[in-house]
């Protein structure tokens, strides 16, 4: 299934499918993930082909191209590898507020750095406690001449600990409305005041550092103030559009990397004299798996090509979220029991897949979120 790609998209496709199976090592992959080590040589030859930012401008070193390449580059790298594909795709996480709302010169000070593979990037929204609702942010940012001093404390920060800066969300006005009272600013990981802790273990995603971010009296210059001053709510809503479909699209790439190991399994391993795969529950359950992910390739490759038309829908992004990282999740459990004990075993690799997909499926809201944006769109104003 293409849906309709075009030429240069398919040759985009290719040259990824390429990259990952030249450069994604099971062997290494595997000890980087026991070991809970970032792939730096992976992730920097990637910035130096041009597979990080690409939808950037080519005046911050990327393609200029839309979500819809990005996505098929993902797919491609996490249906190859979930951990490494996923690394990749984090590894521009919180840029695209700078991309966006960023004035020339952060821009051109920060994008290159991150689309070339020499810096990575993230951002720190959430709170302790307080999940998605930013209400009631402690995470402060006052004015102080030509500064701004922020203090607070940030959790489950990706690349927290790695990053060479954060796109931090602030309270600059309490008395403010929450579409009014919040603002993003840009602070590097060098600045006085900040020290990030790793949050410990984790179940996938073991490649990607994850911290709390405490910031004490840090001091970022105005010019570090990303967009205008009460717009970070506005911000922060179109952050969530643009990485909930580049999510969907590792969530893609993971159901059709578990999918292929499961497939070719059944295809060559024998029970009761025949190739389980001749088995007829065996075939209905591969042709339900197989129509799943055809499913939610669909619909991310529909979100993506519709932001791309400047046709942003929240509602559809967020159902591309939900249900791509659901059915990612439970393809790759299928797949654990189609392999029955070696589902167990980190060399056939599904076990990973269920891991990774289970982490992207609460990052950046779980299916409760996903839920209540959708449902709120649908149901829309009710007159009382």
């Amino acid at each position: 299934m293409d849906f309709g790609l075009t030429k240069s998209e398919k040759e985009m496709q290719k040259a990824a499918k390429a990259f990952a199976k030249g450069e994604f090592d099971k062997d290494m992959s595997l000890e980087l993930d026991k070991k809970k080590e970032f792939p730096t040589k992976v992730w920097e030859k990637a910035g130096e082909l041009g597979f990080i930012g690409m939808h950037f401008s080519e005046e911050c070193s990327g393609q200029d191209l839309g979500l819809m390449e990005s996505c098929i580059v993902i797919e491609e790298f996490c249906r190859k590898d979930s951990t490494l594909g996923s690394t990749l795709a984090f590894s521009s996480y919180g840029s695209e507020s700078i991309l966006k709302y960023g004035s020339d010169e952060l821009k051109k000070k920060f994008l290159p750095e991150v689309a070339e593979g020499r810096m990575l990037s993230s951002c720190a929204f959430k709170e302790n406690g307080k999940g998605y609702n930013f209400k009631s942010l402690s995470t402060t940012a006052v004015r102080d001449g030509d500064e701004w001093i922020i203090n607070g404390e940030k959790t489950y920060v990706l690349n927290g600990g790695s990053s060479g800066f954060y796109s931090v969300l602030c309270q600059t006005d309490s008395d403010a409305d929450i579409t009014k009272g919040l603002s993003m600013f840009l602070v590097e990981a060098d600045r006085e005041g900040l020290v990030a802790d790793d949050v410990g273990e984790k179940l996938g995603l073991r490649m990607i550092k994850t911290a709390t971010i405490k910031l004490n009296n840090v001091r970022v210059p105005a010019s570090n103030l990303i967009g205008n001053e009460g717009s970070g709510y506005k911000q922060i809503q179109e952050f969530f559009d643009i990485n909930r479909i580049i999510i969907s699209a590792q969530a893609v790439g993971m159901a059709q990397g578990a999918f292929d190991r499961a497939l070719d399994y059944v295809k060559q391993r024998e029970q009761f004299g025949k190739k389980i795969a001749q088995f007829q529950i065996t075939g209905h359950k591969i042709a339900n798996l197989s129509t799943t992910i055809t499913q939610i390739r669909l619909l991310t490759y529909n979100a993506a090509w519709n932001y791309d038309q400047g046709k942003n829908d929240s509602k559809l992004t967020a159902m591309a979220k939900l249900a791509s990282t659901k059915a990612a999740v439970d393809v790759a459990a299928e797949a654990i029991q189609l392999f029955g004990g070696y589902g167990f075993m980190t060399e056939y690799e599904v076990e990973r897949y269920y891991r990774d997909s289970k982490v992207i499926e609460i990052f950046e809201g779980n299916r409760g979120v996903q839920r209540d944006a959708i449902g709120k769109d649908v149901i829309g104003k009710i007159k009382k």
